[in-house]
């Protein structure tokens, strides 16, 4: 399906829009304005002569041009006649953020609603979601003044509250979006739909999936299993109990299904499933890498022998290998550090030195260099960035963790540890250091526990991916 005109509208209506922000309301017009949406932007409210300093229009009909999406923010009553007058004037695609359908009841309501579409060409998005967003064309349901560049991952949630958490934590931890979809009660498009468009869409490296109910179970796996041949696709289901069910139906109208048979048959088709929000949030932040490991060894390096020992133990239990590091790269390391309280095997362990950030890329180069590791895992602490600041007279910069990324070919996978939650300084700290290993292209990870399941999670999936194109060809 061409969702074309849905992310790149030439012209956009708003419907029900206004200078009066209250009652819980969206401002949709006030923010294509202040995105900078280029095309044609038009309100409608009969109630105004403007909106945002432009002339609005008293109903759809008086639109003085095309228009190839509308957004509606009006009560339900009105959504019957906003539909037939959206079909009459040859609109594309129209979005419902009112709720008060399907999920309250109104189920007549939604076929009602998408029979009448059917009568034009008119796609419904949603009812009960917040919208559709897309970077490029700086169509969003809020403000991306804090995303520097388009980005490869695409998001589809059927909740709006999970979508703008999503949104939200990906924008903090840079990881940067191309397109992403609220569609709620999917009456009309659903979400195999937006996946089939995203399996495509050479932009996108990556599809995350935030999931309550699947329309037509066949149909969505056979567009999950095509988009898994090209990309990941990473899902989140939610109501998987039987509470967790009736929650969905008074959310999205969802029915109940069950679980287990579900999730069988999405690793089947190749989905990624994941348990919890977070773990979806460390995939997404996997697919902006630079570079991919091709392999499971692992070389570690830190400060401290405890996190070596925990290392070492939480490798073992994942999968991970970490072999012996050869003579060369073990003479190259004891270059840089004391002989005492020090360990040049691997994991590798700086001691004080581990202080230091030249040191420690000191210590990657040595690893880049030895033909028995994949990829590095350089252990930072932020407690250690400050010490090193106070007491060694080491002057930390982000201009050595660019270097890391100039210098290292093989994949870096970083854990930058914070143990401090009550210090202003501590907090500073940990979110320079974060964005300077972002800006570096890294995926970060606050504990090994979270750095180790992405490598595993990615290892998994690539062995499916093999297997599945192996299976394909016979």
């Amino acid at each position: 399906m061409n969702l074309d005109s849905l992310f790149y509208p030439k012209s956009v209506a708003v419907i029900g829009a206004s200078d009066n922000l209250g009652g819980g309301k969206v401002p949709y017009f006030q923010i294509q304005q202040m995105n900078g949406f280029t095309g044609a932007l038009y309100p409608v409210n009969p109630r105004r002569a403007e909106v945002g300093g432009v002339k609005a229009y008293a109903s759809i009909d008086e639109l003085p041009g095309p228009v190839d999406f509308a957004l509606v923010a009006a009560p339900v009553e009105q959504s019957m006649d906003i539909v037939k007058a959206a079909v009459r004037k040859g609109i594309k695609f129209i979005h419902f953020f009112t709720s008060g359908f399907g999920e309250m009841g109104n189920l007549q309501l939604e076929k009602d609603l998408v029979r009448e579409a059917r009568k034009g060409h008119l796609r419904i998005v949603g009812p009960n979601c917040i919208g559709v967003q897309c970077f490029e064309s700086k169509l969003s349901f809020r403000l991306l003044k804090d995303q520097r560049d388009p980005g490869a991952i695409a998001f589809l949630g059927q909740s709006g509250g999970i979508t703008s958490n999503f949104v939200a934590m990906a924008t903090t931890r840079g990881i940067w979006l191309n397109k992403v979809v609220s569609y709620g009660n999917q009456i009309d498009l659903r979400l195999e739909d937006y996946l089939e468009y995203l399996a495509d869409d050479d932009k996108i490296r990556l599809v995350a999936c935030y999931v309550e109910d699947i329309k037509d179970a066949s149909k969505f796996l056979k567009t999950l299993r095509r988009a898994t041949a090209k990309k990941p696709v990473i899902i989140l289901k939610g109501g998987k109990t039987e509470l967790g069910s009736k929650a969905a139906a008074s959310h999205t109208g969802a029915m109940a299904s069950n679980y287990t048979i579900w999730a069988a048959a999405v690793r089947q088709h190749g989905g990624l499933l994941v348990d919890d929000f977070e773990q979806m949030m460390y995939l997404a932040m996997l697919g902006t890498a630079n570079k991919f490991p091709r392999g499971r060894r692992v070389g570690f390096l830190g400060a401290g022998g405890g996190v070596s020992v925990l290392f070492s133990d939480l490798a073992v239990a994942s999968g991970v290998e970490l072999p012996e590091l050869s003579a060369r790269t073990q003479r190259m390391i004891g270059e840089k550090i004391m002989g005492v309280n020090t360990s040049t095997t691997n994991p590798v362990d700086l001691g004080a030195s581990g202080f230091d950030l030249n040191v420690m890329l000191h210590t990657m180069k040595a690893l880049n260099e030895d033909d028995a590791i994949d990829v590095i895992v350089p252990y930072f602490s932020v407690e250690y960035i400050m010490h090193a600041e106070m007491f060694l007279n080491v002057k930390n910069s982000a201009d050595t963790i660019l270097q890391m990324a100039e210098q290292i070919k093989k994949p870096v996978i970083p854990v930058l540890s914070c143990f401090l939650e009550n210090d202003f300084e501590a907090e500073r700290v940990r979110i320079s250091t974060f964005n300077a290993l972002r800006k570096a292209g890294f995926p970060v990870y606050a504990t090994i526990q979270d750095a180790l399941y992405v490598i595993e999670t990615y290892f998994e999936w690539a062995k499916k991916r093999v297997r599945k194109g192996a299976q394909d060809a016979t």
